[in-house]
């Protein structure tokens, strides 16, 4: 007498072979049906059960039986026909018959609710080869198309100002602070942040399996734009989280290098007196009074001439530097890549018109491709910029950095310089800079 595992899969993605055998370990498997959108697998055990005498057919759940409550029970009725008995490990494992199965109320409420739940992840993988939007309210700034989100023309400046300021600023609260400022909306820090990594800005549809198909709206963000925005982020990551948006350029760039204790900027005035007094204080130096505070602007000025005299000699063409700060092979590879898989694309529907392939293949292939393509363009999106010498040249004259304001300055400083040590002497002092490159 035998023991054989039956198993069928229904949707856009065929799970590890065998995964039911493994998750049945303790049995003695003889043989494995495994069934993929149709029963031919079923009929043959049914064959094989006339030949061979098969003691158990065990199943993950019962409802892999059948689509519905009634199908289950056609086939339970042709095992019991044959002498054959069925084990569902989500049943309970002393029921020794079909018949009792199907009499057991839990176990038909159980069969609903995984019917309905099969239908539903049935109806969301059709959406998802289809590219159609995933269920749920469409995010601020669309509204729900038929096939696709349409941009809200009443809220989607509104998102857009947002990406601006925070483009232009590289502070996630102040360009939430600015959205109450200017429109009166109201967001917290999270829904900021989830705006600023959402897929769906970008043109992009994100399921909850993880997959992203491009392209598939308009957009927001451009892709040079969403890229930025990464940068950013992943820049702002290592900072406390309010020194991103500190009112200071140097905030949370300064340590100490004798305690390596962070510096904050303050600010001092007299008594009836405009003029105030901006200087730099270790936030925990356990060596007080030694560390004792320096002035702002001479710190910054110190800043700025460091970076004039060094940045020209870091992005000198030298054949070290150039492989190190060069990524325009890597970009030719991605760019190449992705062409490859767009004219994959182009070629499916030639394919269906001459037979080779059906429209179901070609639709999960499609779906394959695309989730592909967007995996390559978010590689591509996270390489730096490979002009960095035309930029240091830019960024080398102190000029540059005395015209801009103090939040523009910010967003400079954290774009190149991952912190600052200051050293301290007797008499004197001096400071190092750690670029991020």
């Amino acid at each position: 007498m035998e023991i054989v595992v039956y198993s069928y899969h229904d949707s856009e993605q065929r799970p590890e072979l065998q995964s039911t055998v493994r998750m049945l370990w303790g049995w003695e498997i003889d043989r494995v049906y495994e069934d993929w959108g149709d029963r031919q697998q079923w009929e043959q055990l049914l064959r094989d059960a006339e030949l061979q005498p098969i003691a158990w057919v065990l199943v993950e759940q019962l409802g892999e039986l059948g689509e519905s409550v009634e199908a289950v029970g056609d086939r339970l009725s042709q095992v019991q026909a044959k002498g054959l008995r069925v084990m569902a490990l989500d049943a309970t494992p002393q029921i020794p018959s079909a018949t009792d199965l199907l009499n057991s109320w839990k176990t038909v409420e159980a069969l609903h609710a995984q019917q309905r739940s099969q239908r539903v992840q049935q109806g969301h993988a059709q959406n998802r080869l289809q590219a159609l939007p995933p269920p749920g309210k469409a995010p601020y700034g669309y509204r729900r198309g038929r096939d696709r989100y349409l941009v809200d023309r009443s809220t989607a400046p509104i998102v857009k100002d947002f990406f601006e300021n925070f483009l232009l600023y590289g502070s996630l609260r102040g360009s939430v602070r600015h959205l109450q400022a200017t429109y009166n909306k109201q967001i917290s820090v999270s829904t900021g942040k989830r705006w600023l990594t959402s897929a769906a800005y970008r043109g992009d549809l994100t399921y909850k399996n993880g997959d992203v198909i491009p392209d598939t709206h308009e957009a927001l963000l451009s892709r040079q734009e969403a890229a930025q925005i990464d940068r950013l982020l992943r820049r702002n990551r290592p900072l406390p989280p309010r020194t991103a948006s500190a009112e200071r350029s140097l905030s949370g760039l300064v340590i100490c290098a004798a305690c390596q204790s962070p510096m904050t900027a303050a600010s001092v005035s007299a008594p009836r007196r405009r003029q105030t007094y901006e200087y730099l204080r270790p936030l925990r130096c356990p060596r007080q009074p030694r560390c004792h505070s320096l002035r702002y602007a001479a710190i910054l000025d110190r800043t700025v001439q460091t970076i004039c005299q060094t940045l020209p000699t870091v992005f000198s063409p030298t054949p070290a530097t150039t492989k190190a700060i060069q990524p325009n092979q890597r970009k030719a590879d991605l760019e190449a890549a992705i062409a490859t898989k767009q004219a994959i694309l182009q070629e499916l529907p030639t394919l269906v018109e001459r037979g080779i392939l059906d429209e179901e293949t070609a639709a999960l292939r499609t779906y394959k491709v695309k989730t592909e393509i967007a995996e390559l363009q978010h590689l591509l999106a996270q390489l730096p910029p490979v002009d960095l010498q035309a930029i240091a040249q830019v960024i080398s004259l102190p000029q540059f950095w005395y015209d801009l304001s103090e939040a523009e300055r910010r967003f400079y400083f954290r774009e190149f310089i991952q912190h600052i040590q200051l050293h301290r002497t007797e008499k004197d002092w001096d400071i190092q800079l750690q670029f991020r490159f």
